[in-house]
């Protein structure tokens, strides 16, 4: 036996003894090729025989076990023939060791026929091209006995020697990026190497699977080998476009393969060239062809072709292929630098492959497993530095001090028995919250979360009258002048009157629209005490207010306010309570994130006597129907809003606008009523003025745009109209709706889309079934991702590109571990954390994050 087949038959024999598991030798078979071919060629072995071994070995790392057996046992009986032998030596010892390994690593991107048994290998393809053998196949399995799946366990790649990556530097630093490149790649938001390592693919196609060409079949994706038998060129379409028309053949068939308007190709294709094709199998008169394939020369390394192929987000004037190609440069010479952020300890812990592995097969993976291990990491990466950072926002904010406040179970009832309702048990236990935070010795720092309606106000006026009776100072900051007049007239209800903590010129309100004369006492009044609650907007801010002693800040709808606002007003106290408020349902796994430095209170009880407001998404020819219920609920002394998404009508959509609907409307559907006008662009004094007639019943109906979103109370409104409801999220309907309803009468809210299509719109039929904020919220998240809620909270922190929000299960894994890691180390001075502490510091900009 000639020297390089005995020494590739110890290769294969071992091979089998390990169940191919490509660690016969070091670095797998394909590292054998260079040497072991020149002894082949000092052998005077054929050339078909060299090149089939090859081929198939270059590859043999990315197939399953099953389909590595195979391909070894077709080499073999190849080679055997080369040398003239014959009989039934065998290398597959299995019988005699171990059981045959399940497949692995199989997921194609669509079922066919051929997936439920066993696929076809790139090895096995050879085979059948060159091979005067018939085809040795394993028998097909049943898909109800197919053997469990067994996952291929991830190998690190080695570290390689040189330079850390220098993850700064710009894009131009690569062949082939030049300016114009750089600017187009700008637009991707692509400026430096991080920025590529980062710009994950947003698919793959998987072209991992091979096939000859006799067994292909219409529809499937599929990578075929073969070599150019011809290569031609016609025009189409009277000559303005040409065709490139090549037919490639593997010994089992020939396939016809089509390129539109690429006649350059003609220069690279060559006839006898061997190319490999990857592609959807279509079908032109009866005859099966590919049109417009990723292809390759056989030779080369896959990249495009015969690979689980990434697809990337693009912009203008930059090609899939061109991209793809300068991502490769990149991931394959700095991933691996890329020097690791989490400690070992994390890693192991939350069982974790390294981060420059993660970042080579999220881009180019080898196996679905290995890529699903690196968007793993990836994604535990984004969710547990934002988890590290809001932990340690509330370990900062633990850490001061706060003023303690026993309030007694007496005091509750005695407070609680003044109000003309009962409190609901989510209330009391709201309260319980507050009491117990007050008494810890530390700073509050708990968000009430709660439904429209759902009584938060009532929570945080008995959270402000227990420290007021103790003598301290609160403060109380919405976002609206009428919200806030509607929270002095609530709070003036618990705070003052027959067994208040208040008397009624202890409580003032501050406002835009407050004059001057009437702040500079509001101003004094706080300094020397002798006021005791404020309650405002900005101008809380805004006006150079000193406290004598504020000891509770309370914030109403705290998403509308940006982290250096929030910081402003507790910055009037030392270490003041925080109370903060948000009436917008919150998912559970974004209140563990988001939200997670703060102690979350969800009132999720409504109080009884509270309709819920029948919904209905009606067409738009449908709209007199509306206009007569509104007209009918007039007649009986009820109000209406109107609510439009634009202020004024534009060149660049069609959506209705409320300046010009106002109008009409007021001329043409309701002349017989009072219509107002209210939006964004009006001057504060003037929303003020218009919401005042309308609560006074000055106005019958009110069109608007969704300024009257948050913090309206007109217990006599009942019809919620919504125009254009297809263009607006389910929480902004949500609020919307929760504007009517507030009274004892029925209300309706009523959605009319911009298109019959938009009244199947999935939004539109989620709010007419559920008046339950906390579906909507999670199907909110789930439709559009968490921007919506993270709005300016996490000042700094990137959006995330793996992490989903609704894996409830990934975010309590990352808390967990950035939990487990404080605790051990507060300040993350060890010097393992270096690198962790310097990316978390980055992210949250240098710690300066929001801690309310």
């Amino acid at each position: 036996m000639k020297p390089s087949i005995d020494k590739i038959k110890k290769f294969f024999t071992l091979e089998a003894e390990r169940n191919y598991d490509d660690k016969a030798v070091m670095g797998g078979l394909a590292s054998i090729l260079e040497s072991w071919e020149a002894e082949a060629h000092a052998d005077d072995l054929a050339e078909v025989v060299i090149k089939a071994v090859t081929t198939r070995l270059r590859d043999y790392h990315r197939l399953t076990p099953d389909s590595r057996r195979d391909a070894l046992k077709g080499l073999w009986n190849r080679l055997r023939q080369e040398i003239g032998e014959y009989g039934d030596d065998d290398l597959d010892t299995r019988s005699k060791s171990a059981p045959a390994p399940p497949k692995t690593a199989a997921k194609p991107k669509t079922e066919t026929p051929e997936d439920k048994t066993s696929a076809p290998s790139k090895e096995k393809a050879a085979v059948e091209k060159e091979s005067k053998e018939p085809e040795k196949t394993a028998p097909a399995k049943e898909e109800s006995k197919a053997p469990q799946k067994r996952r291929v366990k991830h190998q690190p790649r080695p570290k390689p020697e040189g330079p850390k990556a220098a993850l700064d530097a710009p894009v131009t630093v690569l062949d082939g990026v030049g300016p114009k490149n750089a600017e187009k790649l700008e637009r991707l938001n692509i400026s430096s190497l991080r920025d590529m390592l980062y710009h994950f693919p947003r698919r793959y196609d998987d072209y991992s699977q091979l096939k000859t060409i006799n067994r292909l079949e219409y529809g499937e994706e599929i990578t075929v080998m073969g070599n150019v038998d011809s290569v031609a060129t016609r025009p189409i379409r009277g000559g303005k476009s040409v065709i490139v028309e090549v037919i490639i053949s593997d010994g089992s068939g020939a396939l016809r393969v089509n390129w539109f308007n690429q006649p350059w190709l003609t220069k690279s294709l060559n006839k006898d060239m061997g190319i490999v094709v990857s592609g959807k199998v279509e079908q032109y008169l009866g005859r099966l062809t590919m049109t417009n394939p990723e292809w390759e020369v056989l030779d080369e390394e896959s990249l495009h072709t015969n690979r689980i192929v990434p697809v990337f987000p693009l912009t203008a004037n930059i090609s899939q292929r061109w991209l793809r190609e300068q991502m490769n440069k990149v991931v394959n010479y700095w991933a691996l630098r890329v020097e690791e952020t989490l400690p070992e300890s994390v890693r192991k812990s939350a069982k974790l492959i390294e981060l420059g592995d993660a970042l080579l097969q999220v881009h180019f993976p080898d196996s679905w497993d290995e890529l699903e291990d690196a968007q793993a990491r990836l994604a535990f990466d984004e969710i547990f530095y934002l988890q590290l950072g809001v932990l340690r926002q509330k370990q900062q904010w633990n850490a001061r001090p706060g003023r303690s406040y026993q309030i007694s179970n007496e005091w509750v009832e005695s407070q609680t028995g003044r109000l003309p309702y009962e409190l609901t048990k989510a209330q009391h236990k709201a309260i319980s919250d507050i009491r117990r935070d007050l008494a810890s010795g530390q700073s509050m720092n708990r968000l009430i979360q709660g439904d429209v309606g759902s009584g938060k106000t009532v929570v945080a006026g008995l959270a402000v009258a227990m420290l007021a009776g103790e003598g301290a100072q609160g403060a109380v900051m919405a976002p609206t002048s009428i919200l806030a007049e509607q929270h002095l007239k609530s709070f003036s209800t618990l705070l003052c009157g027959e067994s208040g903590p208040l008397k009624p010129e202890e409580i003032r309100l501050l406002i835009g629209s407050t004059s001057e004369s009437e702040k500079k006492e509001i101003r004094a009044g706080l300094a020397d005490g002798s006021i005791r609650t404020v309650i405002g907007t900005h101008a809380l801010l805004e006006d150079p207010i000193e406290f004598e002693n504020l000891q509770i800040a309370v914030i109403d709808e705290q998403h509308r306010f940006g982290v250096q606002q929030r910081a402003a007003l507790r910055s009037k106290g030392k270490n003041p309570h925080l109370l903060v408020m948000t009436a917008t349902p919150i998912p559970r796994s974004l209140a563990l994130t988001v939200y997670g430095d703060l102690d979350l209170t969800v009132i999720d009880e409504m109080p009884p006597g509270r309709q819920p407001v029948d919904t209905f998404a009606l067409h738009p020819s449908e709209r007199e129907r509306a206009y007569a219920l509104i007209k009918k609920q007039v007649e009986e002394g009820r109000q209406a809003f109107i609510i439009f998404p634009l202020v004024e009508e534009s060149d660049k959509s069609d959506s209705k606008a409320a300046v010009e609907e106002h109008q009409r409307l007021q001329d043409e559907v309701f002349s017989k009523y009072k219509l107002g006008l209210l939006h964004g662009r009006l001057k504060p004094e003037e929303k003020d003025a218009i919401m005042a007639r309308f609560r006074n019943k000055e106005i019958d109906i009110l069109i608007s745009t969704t300024v009257v979103e948050v913090g309206v109370d007109i217990p006599n409104a009942t019809v919620m109209l919504i125009e254009g409801a297809n263009r607006f999220g389910l929480a902004q309907l949500h609020q919307l709706r929760g504007r009517v309803g507030r009274g004892a009468d029925k209300a309706y809210c009523l959605l009319i889309p911009e298109s019959d299509d938009g009244v199947e719109n999935e939004r539109l039929k989620v709010m007419t079934e559920t008046n339950d904020g906390f579906v909507l919220a999670e199907k909110d998240l789930d439709q559009r991702g968490p921007g919506q809620f993270l709005g300016t909270r996490q000042a700094g922190f990137a959006e995330f590109n793996l992490a989903n929000m609704m894996n409830v299960r990934l975010i309590e894994k990352a808390r967990r571990e950035a939990q487990k890691l404080l605790d051990a180390d507060p300040e993350l001075k060890n010097p393992e954390y270096s690198l962790l502490h310097k990316t978390l510091n980055q992210l949250w900009q240098d710690g300066q994050g929001d801690i309310s």
